[in-house]
């Protein structure tokens, strides 16, 4: 195998990116001086040896306890649930959640044999132990089944403990058109709806 087959064959091992788009990767990387790829090279080795999941919330940190989790200054009150860290950084964004994080690391799919175990179920569960300051769990899993049933059985383990329980609100996108949302969107926005 030469070299160039071994790098494609190496980027189109990541998610969303396919032979040809592996191939111009790696064509671009060529193009490159040896300066520009060993400093990618650098990083990547980097971010492989010295990032790893907090202990406390499954976020990606440097750090022993990550940036989240350390600040005095997030609502220690309110615990958001996501799927994997990329979702933390999505919410993180809009600039409105100050409370703190936990990542499930996947979503229950029995089909692809992940149930509770595979999943970061027992460390939430330790972390609304009795003493939790944490008052309101928001379950913000993806709008698929997997993250519809993850919800559902989250929620069957919270509630009892006198913890509410909510969920991210579904339905139409801003700027979509309602001609062109599948019926599970309109559907979720109907049942959403709220008073003006």
């Amino acid at each position: 195998m030469s070299l160039i087959d071994r790098l494609t064959d190496e980027l189109a091992r990541l998610p969303g990116i396919g032979r040809k788009t592996a191939l111009r990767l790696t064509y671009h990387l060529l193009k490159t001086s040896p300066e520009d790829a060993d400093r990618l090279a650098e990083a990547i080795v980097a971010v492989a040896r010295g990032v790893h999941a907090c202990p406390r919330c499954g976020n990606y940190t440097e750090h022993d306890i990550c940036e989240i989790c350390r600040s005095p200054r997030r609502d220690q009150s309110l615990l958001c649930v996501v799927e994997e860290p990329a979702d933390i950084g999505a919410i993180e964004r809009t600039g409105e959640y100050q409370g703190l994080y936990h990542v499930l690391g996947g979503r229950l799919s029995p089909l692809d044999g992940i149930g509770p175990d595979q999943l970061n179920v027992a460390s939430l569960l330790d972390r609304l132990g009795e003493g939790t300051p944490v008052r309101e769990v928001v379950l913000a899993t993806n709008a698929s089944v997997e993250g519809e049933a993850t919800t559902l059985y989250l929620h069957r383990l919270i509630a009892p403990r006198g913890i509410r329980v909510t969920r991210l609100a579904r339905g139409l996108p801003v700027g979509g058109d309602l001609e062109y949302a599948d019926g599970v969107t309109i559907v979720e926005a109907l049942h959403g709806r709220r008073e003006l």
